[in-house]
C-alpha cells in the first residue's frame, strides 16, 4: 500500500513539472496551446510506455532472496536428512545366492571384527567397496548383511538424498554423514544409487552435484584419521561414474552381483517360504523363474501367498505361483522371463560357445543361459590367432542355432557386434590384414573365414555340444571344468 502511494506522488510531481514547463513555453512566442496539448499527450504516452516496462520487469523478474531467508530454507531441508546409525540383524544366512559375493566380503567383515589383527601386519583394507549389478539383486541387503555379520553400526543414505537445489547442501550432508560414522567407528556407510552424485564431470555442469562429489572424494581421502569406517556403495551404471571415484584408494574394490541362477533362485525361494505353509516343488518354481532377481522372487512369493489366501487354501502350492507369475512380470522387460522355446534356443546357443571356447582355449569360468564369462585378455601383446579364435566363439552360437532350428534369432546381435569390432581392430589398429592400408573388404574376409572355421569345428564337436546343451538347460549354468569332463567322456 505504501509502495502504491509513493508511485502516485511521483506521477503527480512529474505531471506538475510538465505543466509548468508547458505554460512557460506557451508564454514564449510561437508556441500555441494546441502545441502544448499535443506535447503533453505525447509525454503521457512515452511516460506510460516507460511505466508499463517497469511494471512488467517487476512482475517477471526473479525476486532475490535475502541471505537469512535462504539459510532458513536450507536448515528446513536439512530437517528431513536424518543421520542415525542402524543396527542390522541381517546376516549372510538371510541372503541366498551370493556365495561368490560372500567370499569377496569376508575380509571386510573380519577386518571390522578384528582390526588389531590387520594393523599388526600393517594391512590396509579397501576404503570403499562398490557393489555393481542390476536393480533388485539385493545390493542393499548384502551391505546390511556385512554390517550384521560384523556387528557394527550401519548408516544408509541414497545418492539422490544428497542432491538439492542449493549449492552446498549436498556437501554439508556428506560431511555430516562421515562425521557421524567416524564418531561411531567401526561402522559401515552404505550409499545407494551413488551414480546420482558420482556421475563423470563433463560439459553439462552441475555445481551442486560437483560440490557434493568433491566433498565425498575429500572425505574418502581423509580416512587415515578414521580407521574402522568402510564405505559400501551400489550402482547399476558403473560406466557413468567419475574416474576419480574409481581410482585406487577410494572405491578400489568392485564386487559384481549378478542375477541368481537356478540353484541360487532355489535357495532364495526357500528363505522366503521358510515361515509359510507351502506344499510344492521349489525346484520347479525356480526353473520357471529364469531371469528373476531376488526382489522379483520375494514379490512372487508374496503374490502367491495372497492368491492362496484369497482362494481359501490351507497351503501355498505351485499352482498359486503359476497363477500370479504374469502379474509379477507385468511392466518388466521381456528379458526377465523366457518361454520353454526361448530357453531351448539359448541353451544351444550358449552350449556351442562354451564348447568352442574350450576347444580354442578362449578362457572362461562359466556359461549361463543368459550370460557368458569370458576373461578379457590383459596383455600388451595379443596374437592374430587369439583374436581369430575369439571371433569364432562369438559366431559359433549363431551357427549351432541355425543348424538345429533351421532359423536365425535376434539373440546373436550382441555377439555379432563384438566379432565385427574385433575384426575391425585387427585391420585398422593392429595391422593384421593383408595390407597396411585397411579396407572394408578385409574386415569382411576375416569374418567370413572365421565363420567357415567355426562351422567346421561345430560339425566335429556337435555330439559334445548336444550333451553340454542338456546340462545347461537343466542347471542353467555350466563351468569350464564340466565342459571339459563331458568332452573327455565323449571324445
Amino acid at each position: 500500500m505504501q509502495q502504491n502511494n509513493s508511485n502516485k506522488v511521483v506521477v503527480a510531481i512529474l505531471v506538475l513539472i510538465m505543466l509548468l514547463i508547458g505554460f512557460s513555453m506557451v508564454s514564449s512566442s510561437g508556441y500555441t496551446a494546441k502545441d502544448l496539448l499535443n506535447d503533453v499527450l505525447a509525454g503521457f504516452i512515452v511516460f506510460g510506455f516507460f511505466l508499463l516496462i517497469v511494471v512488467l520487469l517487476k512482475k517477471f523478474a526473479k525476486p532475490q532472496q535475502p541471505q537469512a531467508q535462504m539459510q532458513m530454507q536450507m536448515e528446513e531441508m536439512d530437517k528431513d536428512f536424518i543421520i542415525e546409525p542402524q543396527k542390522s540383524d541381517v546376516t549372510f544366512n538371510d541372503v541366498a545366492g551370493i556365495s561368490e559375493v560372500k567370499e569377496e566380503l569376508v575380509e571386510i567383515v573380519d577386518f571390522l571384527k578384528n582390526p588389531e589383527k590387520y594393523k599388526k601386519f600393517g594391512i590396509k583394507l579397501p576404503k570403499g567397496v562398490l557393489l555393481v549389478g542390476p536393480p533388485g539383486v539385493g545390493k542393499t541387503l548384502i551391505a546390511k548383511a556385512v554390517a550384521g555379520e560384523a556387528g557394527v553400526p550401519f548408516f544408509y543414505q541414497s545418492g539422490a538424498g544428497f542432491v538439492q537445489m542449493f549449492v552446498g547442501v549436498g556437501a554439508k550432508r556428506v560431511k555430516s554423514l562421515f562425521a557421524k560414522a567416524k564418531a561411531n567407528a567401526p561402522a559401515i556407510i552404505f550409499i545407494d544409487e551413488i551414480d546420482a552424485i558420482g556421475k563423470a564431470r563433463g560439459a553439462l555442469r552441475n555445481d551442486e552435484r560437483e560440490a557434493t562429489l568433491n566433498q565425498l572424494l575429500t572425505e574418502m581421502d581423509g580416512f587415515e584419521k578414521s580407521e574402522g569406517v568402510i564405505v559400501i556403495a551400489a550402482t547399476n551404471k558403473v560406466e557413468l561414474l567419475d574416474d576419480a571415484l574409481l581410482r585406487a584408494g577410494r572405491f578400489d574394490r568392485r564386487v559384481y552381483v549378478e542375477l541368481p541362477g537356478l540353484e541360487d533362485r532355489e535357495e532364495i525361494l526357500k528363505i522366503y517360504l521358510r515361515d509359510k505353509p507351502f506344499k510344492g516343488d521349489v525346484r520347479e518354481i525356480a526353473k520357471m523363474t529364469v531371469g528373476f532377481s531376488g526382489a522379483a522372487l520375494a514379490s512372487l512369493v508374496n503374490e502367491a501367498s495372497i492368491y492362496a489366501l484369497n482362494h481359501n487354501k490351507e497351503y501355498i502350492s505351485n499352482e498359486d505361483f503359476l497363477a500370479v507369475k504374469d502379474k509379477v512380470l507385468a511392466g518388466k522387460k521381456k528379458i526377465l522371463s523366457y518361454t520353454e522355446q526361448e530357453k531351448q534356443v539359448l541353451s544351444y546357443y550358449q552350449a556351442a560357445k562354451a564348447v568352442t571356447a574350450r576347444w580354442l582355449e578362449v578362457d572362461f569360468d562359466k556359461m549361463t543361459l543368459v550370460k557368458d564369462d569370458f576373461k578379457e585378455i590383459d596383455r600388451e601383446l595379443i596374437s592374430k590367432s587369439e583374436i581369430e579364435s575369439k571371433i569364432q566363439v562369438y559366431l559359433s552360437g549363431m551357427i549351432c542355432v541355425e543348424d538345429i532350428f533351421k532359423e536365425k534369432y535376434s539373440n546373436a546381435s550382441n555377439d555379432i557386434k563384438k566379432a565385427k569390432e574385433l575384426a575391425t581392430k585387427m585391420v585398422n589398429e593392429y595391422g593384421m590384414g593383408d595390407k597396411i592400408v585397411s579396407s572394408e573388404m578385409e574386415i569382411a574376409e576375416i569374418l567370413n573365414e572365421a565363420e567357415n572355421r567355426a562351422k567346421i569345428l561345430y560339425v566335429s564337436q556337435k555330439d559334445v555340444i548336444l550333451k553340454v546343451q542338456e546340462r545347461l538347460l537343466e542347471n542353467e549354468v555350466i563351468t569350464k571344468e564340466e565342459v571339459k569332463a563331458i568332452s573327455d567322456e565323449i571324445l
